[in-house]
């Protein structure tokens, strides 16, 4: 009888929909009871959420769509349409990939209530992102400083392979009125910059560098115009010339730079093969494992090199930067063993052979070859190879499920040990004269052994990154190292200058084009004189 029940519901014909548009209400926390107040001002540290009100949930608007279609189908081939206006002029507008909110949200839910900004707990979630894709597809510029009137419209839409997309009528909308605030006036005369103290290894530099720039710099992070910076740190000509702290950040405090700790896989490599526990960058992977005990054999993975781990162009099918690619690191999180993850992926015949592609568990697969060879393991042997030469006791390693130190990056150490490794590699491998990583090893390391498919003249060396910057019509090239979030130790080639940037803006994307702006209007203009 139950199922019987059920079939005849199924037949009944939908309800008829409300033909009034649902209300959009905004507000500054996350409740819909809470009361705005009008003009609302919107400033680089504001909070913006909105609440959804709908007659019926979305799976009616799209089954309205999509009458022949079954309900599991509409659910992946439909979803909301957001549409953003400015001032009456349409800014953006974003057909929401179907995977977001979930298929229970848009079967079951009448109400949604989402972030837009959310300025203290920033995530990732689809709607910041979605603002985010607004303020880049026309409302930064549309939202000026003043007056504004913001509207939000939503529709149904409809994905067909055949007939494409329809969109359905306007089934909710709402209207705020700004004050847009987002350039602060920042008074420098009021700023003070922070005077660095001597540390470990690190003299303290009174030379001198625009002041006033860097004042600016500091005031438009404090005011949230750069978000979630936790620390700025400069060396020049050995010397410590600029040390500042944000969000809570500390002198002491240990930053989570993500992708950043592949490069200390990088300086490890030229160590051992110094000691001579590694031949050479050219030694294949078949010299560590047997290949045949892994799923899809080939001579092309059994002939891997540790340079093309090394350079991120190995023939793994494995790309961090296509979410479709088997390889992709967020596959391999959940395995319980990552070096087998690595070793088990088959080779991809169709990307040109030795080119670039992101591939962190190829790094993994490199600090296991390390773990191996290494007398008393990695986390020993760079314990009294690398950091107790630098003066650096004070660190932390992430772990595989296997419990190697992970090279796949996150290792977390203060800012100025930070600033240290990368002085070690402008010195040419030197460290107060002891020669602690081979000079010709650096000297490989800063090579541009390969392009980077889709940036104009940027480069990858032996897992360090490669650009040029140019300020005041001169030329200053940079190998860097860069983690999620906007992390980054820059070290310049033709002019004795580090620059440690360390930031929590994980998987945000303007986490590192901020930094981009902070490099190219702020710091290298202010030190480069």
């Amino acid at each position: 009888m139950r199922y019987l029940l059920f079939a005849l519901c199924l037949c009944l014909p939908l309800p008829t929909l409300s033909q009034t548009p649902g209300k959009i209400v905004f507000t500054s926390q996350p409740a819909a009871n809470v009361t705005i107040s009008t003009p609302y001002t919107l400033t680089p540290k504001s909070d913006l959420f909105f609440t959804v009100h709908l007659d019926s949930p979305l799976i009616r608007y799209l089954q309205a769509l999509a009458p022949d279609a079954d309900q599991e189908t509409v659910l992946k081939q439909g979803n909301y349409q957001f549409s953003l206006y400015v001032d009456g002029r349409l800014c953006y507008q974003s057909n929401l990939h179907p995977g977001a909110p979930s298929a229970a949200a848009k079967t079951r839910d009448t109400v949604l209530s989402r972030p837009l900004i959310n300025y203290k707990a920033a995530s990732a979630s689809w709607s910041e992102y979605y603002w985010m894709r607004f303020l880049r597809n026309g409302g930064d510029s549309a939202l000026t400083e003043g007056p504004h009137l913001l509207r939000m419209e939503i529709r149904p839409y409809v994905s067909d392979p055949v007939k494409g997309i329809k969109t359905g009528g306007l089934i909710a909308s709402g209207e705020l009125p700004l004050i847009v605030n987002r350039k602060p006036f920042i008074d420098t005369a009021k700023i003070v910059l922070n005077t660095p103290t001597p540390y470990n290894g690190l003299v303290v530099s009174h030379g001198n560098f625009d002041r006033n720039t860097v004042k600016l710099l500091k005031g438009n992070i404090e005011a949230g115009v750069f978000p979630k910076v936790t620390s700025i740190a400069v060396i020049r000509n050995g010397q410590l010339i600029i040390e500042e702290y944000f969000n809570g950040s500390g002198r002491d405090s240990m930053h989570d730079v993500r992708s950043v700790g592949k490069s200390f896989a990088g300086a490890i490599t030229g160590m051992a093969i110094r000691d001579g526990h590694l031949r050479s960058v050219d030694q294949p992977l078949s010299d560590f494992y047997d290949l045949h005990a892994f799923a899809n054999y080939s001579a092309d993975k059994a002939q891997t090199s540790l340079q093309s781990l090394l350079t991120m162009s190995s023939p793994f099918d494995g790309d961090d930067n296509d979410d479709q690619s088997p390889g992709n690191e967020e596959n391999m999180y959940p395995a319980d063993n990552w070096v087998k993850f690595a070793l088990d992926l088959p080779v991809n015949t169709v990307r040109p052979k030795g080119e670039w592609h992101y591939f962190t568990a190829g790094v993994v697969v490199l600090g296991d070859v390390l773990h191996r060879r290494l007398p008393g393991g990695l986390e020993k042997y760079a314990d009294q190879q690398l950091f107790r030469p630098l003066g650096i006791s004070r660190y932390q390693w992430q772990y595989t499920p296997q419990g190697v130190a992970n090279t796949a990056g996150g290792i977390r150490m203060n800012t100025l040990d930070f600033a240290k490794f990368g002085w070690l590699y402008q010195q040419r491998g030197r460290w107060q004269g002891k020669q602690v990583l081979p000079a010709s090893w650096v000297q490989q390391t800063f090579t541009r052994h390969k392009s980077i498919p889709g940036r104009q003249e940027e480069y990858y060396g032996y897992l360090f990154w490669n650009k040029t910057f140019h300020i005041n019509n001169k030329a200053y090239e940079a190998f860097y190292c860069s983690g999620n979030g906007g992390n980054y130790i820059l070290v310049f080639r033709n002019t004795p200058l580090v620059i440690v940037i360390t930031a929590e803006a994980y998987n945000l994307p303007y986490a590192h084009p901020q930094v981009n702006t902070m490099l190219q209007q702020y710091l290298l203009p202010a030190v480069l004189q």
